[in-house]
């Protein structure tokens, strides 16, 4: 089975970074992913020449929205200016040819109602000027997420389902998440696939902690507690582009290449 396969890499040069693992995709953040600042393009010739020089290489661009994003929120003080970072990490995201942003699904308080937090997503949607594909990512640990449990990924969908601009919204399945979060990885794409209807990038990452124990910590393959079976099975049945996020440069990351392709 021929999949793309790429990692995380520093956004200084992503197309070097690409070269050094043979990869044909990469995934970076633009600028700090704690920052509220906007984003920032470290590529030294600017977003058009990296957009040109990865076209001519025929590497696949991806970009990771901060993680301090959560458009879900019901605290204004977050919510308002995470709709902004968004929109501005999604217009750069267009400039540099990304194939995709990818963002957390985020969380309401503790004690909100969760429709609120599905209607907010409903309301960033129509508020986005989508110009690249927005890949919504489950995530690992807490009761009031977004997108840790398949019910409320379910929520999230049916509202914005109704959103202007829903059809360029698709998901990212992050397999250290979904099973830190509880998620069976034996049914994880089955599941995911009949609430959304598409996968459209795999974060494939091992677990350094347990099932369903809600820790977000990454692990390179083998060195995990995910059974490496279920790992490749993630990846053959959601038969979508692979973005590795393991600890490591090129070496780590050309190592977990070969480790996943060995069992697809």
């Amino acid at each position: 089975m021929v999949v793309a396969i790429g990692a995380h890499v520093d956004q200084t040069d992503p197309v070097a970074e690409a070269t050094a693992r043979g990869a044909s995709l990469v995934q970076f953040f633009l600028g700090d992913p704690q920052s509220y600042k906007g984003p920032v393009v470290t590529y030294a010739d600017g977003a058009a020449a990296l957009k040109a020089r990865a076209e001519e290489q025929g590497v696949d661009l991806y970009v990771h929205a901060p993680y301090i994003i959560n458009v879900a929120t019901t605290n204004n003080r977050i919510r308002i200016p995470s709709r902004k970072l968004l929109q501005q990490h999604m217009d750069t995201a267009a400039e540099v040819g990304a194939k995709g942003l990818i963002v957390h699904g985020g969380h309401v308080n503790k004690d909100d109602d969760p429709a609120k937090g599905f209607d907010n997503w409903r309301k960033a949607i129509e508020a986005t000027d989508i110009k690249v594909p927005l890949l919504i990512e489950n995530t690992a640990g807490g009761d009031n997420a977004m997108a840790r449990y398949l019910d409320r990924i379910a929520g999230v969908w049916e509202a914005i389902s109704t959103a202007e601009g829903a059809e360029n919204v698709g998901f990212c399945l992050d397999t250290c998440h979904a099973h830190a979060g509880g998620n069976p990885l034996e049914t994880v794409v089955e599941d995911v696939r009949k609430i959304t209807g598409r996968i459209d990038l795999v974060h494939c990452n091992d677990s350094r902690d347990e099932f369903d124990s809600g820790a977000d910590r990454h692990a390179n393959f083998g060195a995990g507690r995910i059974d490496p079976d279920l790992l490749a099975g993630v990846v053959r049945d959601a038969g979508a582009p692979v973005i590795c996020e393991t600890p490591g440069g090129a070496a780590e990351h050309a190592s977990d290449f070969a480790w996943l392709r060995d069992r697809l």
